[in-house]
């Protein structure tokens, strides 16, 4: 690709707090052509708050497949482009990655500009193992599937975190309490960097009569992480889903493929998985 053409800054921006923003990332925003926002209007504040009159041109989940393709021929053509998103960094659950997949395909090149992130800021303050996690993104929007998505993660070793919004978490934590124990250590983060900052590290149980009680813990936006399962607990059974996945497997493959599909889609050690394995096949031969 010629060196010619212009170069896409993903551009990370304060996640409440607008003096949490690098120096770097304020001159990259003054100094691009074109800065794609996912909200115009939102961006606009933050932009003005730092004196910045770029023209902005607006890439959201609806329009970006088609944005993206004029971005990149504006890139070819020379012109600076930044990426931002509402808050925080792009493509952390939010849009962009059709942009920045189409970008780097074409051999232009794409420069993180790294900066506020509420997944990273919630677990640095949250008290749980952060050595190994994952990040679920937001939940799933209905209970039955909600329902799935705790189970599927019941016995999960490591840390695990997702995004839940204000109008959801009452629900949210409600379906968690049915699928895991009561005893579950959690963090609810809310309203990061924000004047009504909230980070309550407690039990599941607690955390679900705190946000029952309180409505101010009902109100902003959330990170949600859960410490991951104890070893003892993992190694004892597996769940209906994870049984369910197995079982599936095994009518169309031999136990030794069965198990080590099941191990990749859920994560369950293998010596769990193939004495269910096991015990399934004398079963059906009893």
């Amino acid at each position: 690709m010629s060196s010619e053409c212009g170069k896409l800054y993903v551009v990370a921006t304060p996640i409440g707090n607008l003096a949490d923003i690098s120096f770097r990332a304020v001159e990259i925003l003054k100094q691009v052509d074109l800065i794609a926002a996912e909200d115009t209007r939102h961006v606009k504040m933050l932009l003005q708050h730092y004196g910045i009159s770029n023209k902005l041109i607006s890439l959201h989940q609806h329009n970006e497949d088609k944005a993206s393709a004029g971005l990149l021929e504006k890139l070819r053509e020379g012109l600076s482009i930044a990426l931002v998103s509402d808050a925080g960094t792009p493509l952390l659950s939010d849009p962009g990655m059709p942009l920045v997949k189409m970008v780097k395909d074409a051999g232009v090149d794409v420069v993180p500009v790294p900066g506020a992130c509420a997944l990273i800021a919630a677990l640095s303050a949250a008290g749980l193992p952060v050595t190994q996690f994952v990040f679920e993104g937001f939940s799933p929007r209905t209970s039955s599937a909600r329902k799935a998505f705790f189970s599927e993660r019941l016995l999960c070793p490591i840390t695990w975190v997702f995004y839940e919004s204000s109008h959801r978490i009452l629900a949210s934590l409600k379906d968690m309490a049915e699928i895991l124990p009561l005893d579950r250590q959690i963090v609810i983060a809310r309203e990061l960097t924000k004047l009504h900052e909230t980070i309550v590290k407690t039990s599941l149980g607690e955390a679900l009569k705190l946000v029952e009680d309180d409505a101010n813990m009902r109100k902003g936006e959330f990170v949600v992480i859960v410490d991951g399962a104890a070893i003892d607990k993992k190694e004892q059974i597996i769940t209906p889903e994870q049984e369910k996945i197995l079982r599936v497997l095994l009518g169309e493959c031999s136990i030794k493929t069965a198990v080590a599909l099941a191990v990749e889609i859920t994560g369950v050690r293998k010596k769990l998985l193939y004495q269910a394995a096991l015990d399934m096949e004398k079963a059906k031969e009893a």
